[in-house]
């Protein structure tokens, strides 16, 4: 008997989420048979301490398509989507958190959505049910500071809930806390990116694992990707431009003070000029170095692996047609969602590392 591949992955990351399960997927299981495409939900515990991993296997008794994917231990949400994507084997890949507060109900706009013909389709808790100041607050600086420096605008970074292409997410690694940086790490490729806004619902069981230690750890990791996004591949653009730039600044200073000495016969021993001037010189002369490493690491890196520079949309032949995108909105679907219905923001914008956001 042929295997059936699914269409569609869900990837839930389970931390101490019990009593949660059991409604989260008596709301997402009938979700997912209603689209009429085969697919499968990868349930990945994060080393859970209470009940989750038993109320999974319960849960699995009626669900043939739940797989329970158990971590040795507690490696963070990062790690938990990583291991998702790595065992997903749909063609689009749906990701939410298994808290209860993302409406499974919302799966099949994101999936009419990507159906338009993008590569990622990501949530946007426009209604969001957190606490302002520990949480909302946070985020929405948060954002914005993301969106300036990626030049990939989202309303919401933080929102679990998002479809993917698999190609698209199956090609970044993921380390630290950058799964929520998926959309920017992306758009290098060049990926269509929309945004729909999602309901968004007041947590009803456990507590929440996010505070505000979390946006320290945010900013170090916007750091980490917008030098991916930017120098990844040409790090000596970087580090010898800061180099060449204090070289220059130091060997003017030592220019200076040698005149001073030579032509004037002042003394410039005693001066803290000349220190800062030597020091330029050095720094200089090592940050010049680090890009020459950088250099040589960066094309070890892509030879050695035969990981090209470059990502491939489609080829297309004159006998290949268009593949087929997949879903179609499901009849009597309407695009609006109330009041706070979907935005149609206003035209796509060209992201600085090539990806293309509909805002």
């Amino acid at each position: 008997m042929m295997e059936v591949h699914p269409y569609l992955s869900v990837v839930l990351p389970i931390y101490n989420e019990a009593g949660a399960l059991p409604g989260l997927f008596e709301e997402l299981v009938p979700v997912l048979r209603g689209l009429g495409v085969p697919y499968e939900i990868l349930a990945v515990d994060d080393g859970s301490q209470d009940e989750s991993v038993p109320v999974l296997r319960r849960i699995q008794r009626d669900e043939p398509n739940l797989i329970i994917v158990r971590l040795r231990r507690n490696f963070g949400q990062t790690a938990a989507f990583s291991a998702g994507f790595d065992l997903a084997r749909g063609q689009v890949i749906v990701t939410l958190d298994a808290d209860g507060q993302n409406d499974p109900a919302d799966i099949p706009r994101l999936l009419a959505r990507m159906d338009e013909g993008y590569d990622i389709v990501s949530g946007w808790r426009y209604n969001r049910k957190d606490k302002f100041f520990t949480r909302r607050l946070p985020s929405l600086l948060a954002n914005r500071l993301i969106a300036q420096v990626t030049d990939v605008r989202l309303h919401d970074y933080g929102c679990s809930l998002k479809a993917y292409r698999a190609e698209v997410v199956k090609g970044i690694h993921l380390y630290g806390e950058l799964h929520r940086f998926i959309p920017a790490l992306a758009s290098w490729m060049g990926v269509r990116i929309a945004e729909v806004p999602v309901n968004h619902r007041p947590r009803e069981h456990g507590r929440s694992k996010y505070g505000l230690s979390r946006t320290l750890k945010v900013l170090l990791d916007l750091v980490t990707v917008s030098f991916l996004l930017n120098y990844a591949a040409r790090p000596m653009q970087l580090f010898g431009g800061m180099g060449l730039l204090a070289f220059l600044a130091g060997f003017g200073i030592a220019a200076y003070l040698s005149v001073l000495k030579l032509v004037f016969h002042e003394s410039i021993g005693n001066r803290p000029l000349l220190l800062l001037g030597i020091l330029l010189v050095v720094v200089g002369v090592q940050l010049v170095t680090m890009g020459l490493l950088g250099e040589l690491i960066i094309r070890t890196y892509h030879e050695s692996q035969g990981k090209p520079i470059y990502a491939i949309r489609a080829v297309e032949t004159a006998e290949s047609t268009p593949p087929a995108t997949g879903l179609k909105p499901a009849p009597g679907f309407s695009e609006k969602v109330g009041a706070g219905g979907e935005v149609e923001l206003p035209s796509p914008r060209r992201g600085g590392a090539g990806g293309e956001v509909l805002e």
